[in-house]
């Protein structure tokens, strides 16, 4: 399917538009809202932002051959501009009318944890059978999701989208957007508590969901996490996990380093896949991929084959091999359950264990205390080293106890690197993406 006109798109949000006819009958290239990536034919989506103004690089992005602007403000006479009250509603409204030219299945993914992870696990396993749209990277939320399904063209028989949100009310405007036809619920922990306050709060607006979704719909949900394997989501539901509880289930689950395998068990049939994943929680996105795969009639062959072409996304659980140690880079993003799951990971890889940690985001007043959790959850999982940087990770390091060691700055954590770390040592970086924890993981590759 060719991508969206110009024309097309003025409709669907009711703009001014100052350009030439011409031009309304022609697709961008591509759609950018920063505009160092803008280009000959690219639509420039103007946003106002905190830190600075998309307007201010109209006249740039314009000279570098940008096909049209979406903007709130009039131009000169003639340049092609879209011209709205608010740019991101009008982003919004435009996703919406992208969506419902696509007469395909399209799957949200939402969660506390491992959302990226299971829309990759899920786009790759539906290649076996299917070509696969996926939203990139982490385009989840409030600007990503737009601006992936205003760009969607090209020949697909199934997207995948995944969904992000920290504060009520965002998860209706993006299941008003995506309007799901399967919706996969990855886990419930605590994430975002700041703004949702706990984790039926934290259900309740990945819940929202609902509100595109059609009464035939189907769910697919962790049946190991409490909250929603009783939760009531009034469409079909099938849960997957390892509980007797769940429709799909593994069985012989081994993790052997950098790779997982299990037997996938589903009613009456039964069949093993191996998939190059590192990390013991990755066996719920394996389950979630295989579920919705199920649902789509994907042959157990199929299955297989798509999952055993899982690639892994930036610095999510990527296991390197630096020659001197083994570094776990996950430092895109953290919170006790994914901190507690990276911990638990760590065991599939022999060596000496050494984490380092730094603040987790958003965690409202009980910050310092689900901090001091993970550091006790360390020591008490066998870690021999919890090394952490920042104001809330000194916490951590006080529940690691005799484990601990807290570095107030970054230089002087970098300057004790090659004293702490040893040769042949596992050490898993791990940090809220605010903290910019991927400088940390660098230096490790540096070490010898």
């Amino acid at each position: 399917m060719n991508g969206m006109t110009i024309g097309e798109m003025l409709r669907a949000c009711r703009g001014e538009w100052q350009g030439t006819e011409e031009t309304l009958t022609k697709a961008p290239s591509s759609i950018v809202t920063d505009s160092r990536q803008a280009g000959e034919g690219s639509l420039f989506l103007a946003l106002r932002g905190e830190k600075t103004d998309g307007h201010k690089y109209i006249p740039d992005v314009l000279q570098k051959g940008a096909l049209a602007v979406l903007c709130e403000e009039r131009g000169a006479a003639g340049e092609p501009r879209i011209v709205v009250p608010d740019t991101l509603a009008a982003m919004q409204q435009i996703a919406a009318a992208s969506r419902k030219r696509w007469d395909i299945p399209f799957i949200g993914v939402t969660g506390s944890v491992g959302k990226t992870t299971a829309k990759e696990m899920l786009a790759a396993a539906l290649s076996g059978k299917y070509e696969v749209f996926k939203t990139p990277g982490s385009m989840n939320g409030q600007i990503g999701i737009p601006v992936s399904l205003i760009g969607l063209h090209g020949e697909y028989d199934v997207a995948v989208i995944e969904m992000g949100v920290s504060l009520f009310g965002e998860m209706t405007r993006l299941t008003n957007m995506v309007h799901p036809d399967m919706a996969v619920f990855t886990n419930i922990g605590d994430a975002h508590l700041e703004a949702l306050g706990d984790r039926p709060g934290i259900l309740r607006a990945k819940s929202e969901i609902l509100q595109g979704m059609r009464p035939n719909a189907v769910i697919f949900a962790n049946g190991d996490d409490a909250l929603l394997s009783a939760a009531d989501f009034g469409r079909k539901t099938v849960l997957f996990g390892l509980g007797e509880n769940c429709a799909v289930r593994a069985a012989d689950v081994q993790h052997c380093g950098e790779s997982l395998s299990c037997c996938i068990l589903a009613g009456e049939r039964s069949f093993p896949v191996t998939v190059p994943a590192y990390g013991t929680y990755m066996i719920y996105s394996v389950l979630a991929a295989a579920a919705v795969s199920l649902e789509l009639g994907l042959s157990d062959a199929e299955i297989a084959r798509g999952l055993a072409r899982y690639e892994t996304v930036g610095r999510r659980s990527r296991v390197v091999k630096t020659g001197y140690c083994t570094l776990v880079d996950d430092c895109y993003n953290a919170n006790p359950t994914s901190d507690r799951a990276a911990i638990d990971s760590l065991a599939s890889l022999s060596g000496r264990h050494v984490c380092i940690l730094g603040d987790m985001l958003e965690m409202g007043g009980n910050a310092p205390e689900l901090h001091r959790s993970v550091g006790e959850y360390a020591a008490a999982h066998g870690v021999d080293l919890v090394i952490t940087q920042g104001e809330l990770a000194k916490y951590i390091a006080e529940g690691a106890g005799t484990a601990g060691a807290h570095y107030s700055d970054r230089a002087s954590l970098l300057a004790a690197l090659p004293a702490l770390l040893h040769e042949g040592d596992v050490v898993l970086v791990k940090a809220s993406h605010g903290a910019h924890f991927e400088e940390i993981s660098e230096a490790v590759k540096q070490l010898s």
